[in-house]
């Protein structure tokens, strides 16, 4: 059976190789410039998939010595005292915190689209529709994504989405810079892009690139975004991330039963160093010592 896609989502579909306008066809879409045809997958996606080599070219602006570290606050994210949407009573998926929920955009229009990079069963459908979104999920390789697609080619026009999300899965990428080039060429003005990517969580699924604090910041300030919020995950600390490797197929609740001793001196030690050094090391030991970060940047309004 077919993921449905609506007019809607159809306008802002293009080829992955050319980018030019796909039409629709029985068996999928065609581009009739290049004349590459997409046909859809027995399980119903519409697969946008790269089919020939595309060349992509970034330049960098390379500096005399390593750059400044960026004057930013890298603290635990935080409650957004003015959230858009209230989500107070939704089912929220539990790998999404309700702290980087409050920061979810409300649609600006009953067209608005938004996009999920890497949304595997599209589990994040509903709170996307519950904040006026038309959801469209993309996926390298999921059987439940409406669209197969490439981060490093989205196949989409520029401009296409009002919010971007991406959950887990910039560790994932082969080219983290292509990626962020092309979510920021499909996002609009103003739009927004929130995300996680894994720092010191173990090698999984073919990771490639897991990010520190300044990573995060580096590859979301090349790709053009404005950098508002780096977070440490307070709850998906390292300790904790890599019992389910150190101890692999032990019921989960008895890992992290093994590792709470260790969890505990941890934290006491950093509390020894907080007061030797008489200054609060807190939001350090978590930045040093996290399993993942959260990020919620924003498009410019103009090009950078």
């Amino acid at each position: 059976m077919k993921h449905l896609l609506s007019d809607n989502v159809w306008k802002v579909l293009v080829c992955p190789y050319c980018e030019k306008i796909l039409t629709k066809i029985e068996k999928g879409a065609k581009c009739n410039y290049c004349q590459l045809v997409y046909e859809y997958t027995s399980s119903g996606s519409l697969d946008l998939r790269l089919q020939r080599i595309k060349k992509s070219h970034y330049e960098f602006d390379l500096e005399g010595g390593l750059p400044p570290c960026p004057d930013f606050n890298f603290q635990v994210l935080l409650d957004n005292a003015n959230p858009e949407v209230d989500f107070s009573n939704v089912d929220v998926p539990y790998h999404l915190s309700r702290e980087m929920i409050s920061y979810f955009p409300k649609a600006k229009s009953p067209d608005s689209l938004m996009l999920d990079i890497g949304c595997g069963n599209a589990i994040h459908r509903e709170i996307c529709k519950h904040a006026g979104f038309e959801y469209v999920g993309l996926d390298f390789d999921s059987a439940n994504a409406p669209i197969l697609g490439d981060a490093h080619s989205l196949p989409f026009k520029d401009e296409s989405f009002e919010f971007i999300i991406s959950i887990a899965v910039l560790e994932h990428i082969r080219f983290p810079f292509v990626k962020m080039k092309e979510a920021y060429r499909v996002l609009k003005p103003t739009g927004k892009f929130i995300g996680t990517v894994a720092f010191l969580e173990p090698f999984h699924g073919n990771s490639y690139y897991h990010h520190t604090h300044l990573g995060v910041y580096n590859s979301l300030n090349e790709g053009g975004f404005k950098v508002e919020y780096i977070a440490p995950s307070t709850k998906w600390v390292v300790l904790l991330a890599h019992a389910g490797m150190l101890f692999p197929k032990m019921p989960s609740f008895l890992s992290k039963l093994l590792m709470m001793p260790l969890q505990l001196l941890h934290r006491l030690w950093w509390g020894i160093g907080s007061i030797w050094k008489k200054k609060d090391l807190g939001n350090i030991r978590l930045i040093s010592t996290t399993g993942s970060f959260t990020f919620i940047a924003r498009r410019y309004e103009t090009e950078k």
